[in-house]
């Protein structure tokens, strides 16, 4: 029997076609998976759902409905999205065998999911933004889409596989210190908004890779004010170099005009 515990939480956004859900529950039962979210799903129907996925109607019956993805990930402390697009900001994108033992090594510190997009356009930027890591499935270049209930197949064996051998070891600590949850980083970044000489301090690419750092590290609930500390001091400096090397490159331009003309 597989504790709950260890099993990842798999999220599922704008789900356009019942017949990708019933797979998705079909396979989440196949894999262990026992908790399913829907955001804003195109038709949720559990009586359709279980008539084609067959003795599934426990699991249907713990689905739970969510406005967006913010909500349906508030109480988890690591997130995996799926996704076959590249990304313009830096962001950890993995493998679907890493993505998965990484999700059940992150599992004893609380509530992991696993996310997959809309059938015909994934997750938007923001919603990959809200996401620990990305996750890929290498497939042909001639032909690289694949069905969402197919996707899902794949990672969920992935993470049988990773609990079956143990997962990743971690390195014990003198005290386990619960990762922040989603909703306490989405109010931190909410905050950011509103702080005007915030962003006349640090241009809007810093802030971008300053959100993006804070989710990808995985704070956790005690060093999260000094993680935030280390990031702003870290993009503050690079701003600045940034701008005094700018500066020194005008003056050489203007000096080299005047030895010309």
């Amino acid at each position: 029997m597989i504790p709950p515990a260890s099993s990842p939480i798999l999220v599922l956004v704008g789900a356009q076609d019942i017949v990708n859900i019933a797979g998705a529950v079909r396979l989440a039962c196949n894999f262990g998976i026992r908790q399913m979210r829907l955001v804003q799903p195109a038709v949720f129907d559990p009586w359709r759902i279980e008539g084609i996925a067959h003795n599934t109607a426990d699991f249907v019956s713990r689905i739970t409905l969510h406005d967006d993805l913010a909500d349906a990930i508030q109480d988890c402390v690591f997130v995996t999205a799926m996704t076959a697009r590249a990304r313009s900001a830096k962001r950890t994108v993995v493998g679907p065998r890493e993505a998965a033992a990484e999700l059940v090594a992150r599992s004893p510190q609380g509530a992991v999911a696993l996310v997959a997009g809309r059938e015909d356009r994934g997750l938007s930027n923001e919603e990959l933004d809200r996401c620990h890591t990305l996750v890929t499935i290498p497939t042909n270049p001639d032909h690289r889409s694949l069905n969402l209930a197919q996707a899902v197949g794949i990672l969920c064996y992935e993470v049988s596989l990773a609990r079956a051998e143990g997962g990743l070891p971690l390195q014990p600590t003198r005290r386990e210190t619960p990762a922040a949850p989603s909703a306490r980083l989405e109010l931190l970044f909410r905050d950011w908004e509103s702080f005007r000489w915030l962003k006349e301090l640090l241009p809007s690419h810093s802030l971008q890779s300053c959100t993006n750092w804070l989710t990808e590290s995985c704070a956790t609930s005690k060093n999260l004010k000094s993680k935030v500390l280390e990031c702003f001091f870290s993009a503050f400096f690079q701003s600045a170099h940034s701008s005094s090397r700018t500066s020194r490159n005008s003056r050489n331009c203007r000096s080299t005009r005047s030895a010309v003309f």
